[in-house]
């Protein structure tokens, strides 16, 4: 199993990747616009190909097993962090409330965490990790989105899952799938392109990310209900789904992929949706960015439980 110092030096390797966005930035190589269609080509293009090579392993009855196991593991933590925002975050005001509540639910699993798994635990942990961000996906755009607002006259269940099962990242797993299934070849050129075209996608996540570093105020970071919603976000749930686990004596790789997953930040959604439905856009963006830096110290420590 993966130790923890090879976690923590591909978290220094995430840090330069950070700093090269911060000097993009800064000398005005990525502007709001440029960063806007460099998210837009990692979760249209480069995610799915990432996720689309992880499936390049026979889907034995193990591995179909494991799959299974990561996401049932995957809807139980999803639910909990829905029925525990409900609760745990009653104290404060609605406009922030809403969004603890999503950012507890909903984290940044596939646009930071699929990249991290890869890094860390290869293409056999990136598969499982393919599959367990599935129930995030489906949370997201279900009861994430009736967190902010309720459905519009004449809109169906049916048009929000269409959003769902039409995202790029959800494509690919389809695809993946079939390929494996009905042992579909690929051409040897294809493979490999689309393989380097998703190996691009750690780099330009963590680039993205350090350009939301600059011109930022760090003492409006810590505020409290940043800082409650951080440890719910970065510290108790991956226990809790530690815990769950353990007393389901999952495998090893499984337990690992867990972990990190559900360590990752607040999802990027979060300000874009606070943004569109009257919300705290400023709160919500403040509460991305703090978890997702404080993420890179949190996510090499929880694989310490690992032993």
């Amino acid at each position: 199993m993966v130790g923890f110092g090879k976690m923590l030096n591909n978290e220094m390797i995430l840090l330069v990747y950070l700093a090269a966005g911060v000097i993009a930035r800064k000398t005005g190589i990525l502007d709001d616009h440029a960063k806007r269609k460099v998210i837009d080509l990692i979760l249209t293009i480069a995610l799915p190909c990432m996720i689309f090579s992880s499936f390049n392993k026979p889907l034995t009855p193990d591995v179909l097993r494991q799959t299974g196991f990561s996401f049932v593991v995957a809807l139980a933590v999803a639910l909990i962090s829905f029925f525990a925002g409900k609760l745990i975050y009653n104290p404060f005001p609605h406009e922030k409330k809403v969004i603890l509540q999503y950012a507890t639910l909903v984290n940044n699993s596939g646009f930071l965490g699929l990249p991290l798994v890869e890094s860390v635990l290869g293409a056999d942990g990136l598969l499982l990790a393919s599959i367990f961000v599935i129930p995030n996906r489906i949370m997201m755009w279900t009861a994430g989105l009736s967190l902010f607002t309720t459905p519009q006259p004449g809109e169906s269940s049916w048009d929000r899952w269409k959003i769902i099962l039409r995202n790029p990242a959800m494509v690919a797993t389809y695809l993946g799938l079939l390929r494996r299934i009905f042992g579909i070849p690929v051409p040897v050129f294809l493979d490999t392109a689309v393989s380097k075209i998703g190996a691009v996608t750690s780099p330009l996540s963590m680039i993205v990310i350090g350009t939301m570093l600059v011109g930022l105020e760090w003492k409006t970071l810590v505020e409290p209900a940043i800082l409650y919603f951080s440890f719910v976000r970065l510290i108790a749930l991956p226990l809790i789904g530690f815990v769950l686990m353990k007393i389901l004596h999952l495998d090893p790789l499984l337990t690992a992929v867990a972990l990190i997953l559900t360590g990752m930040p607040a999802g990027s959604t979060t300000p874009l949706l606070a943004a569109k439905y009257g919300a705290d856009e400023d709160f919500a963006s403040r509460c991305v960015i703090f978890s997702t830096v404080l993420s890179l110290l949190t996510a090499p420590l929880l694989l310490l439980l690992l032993g």
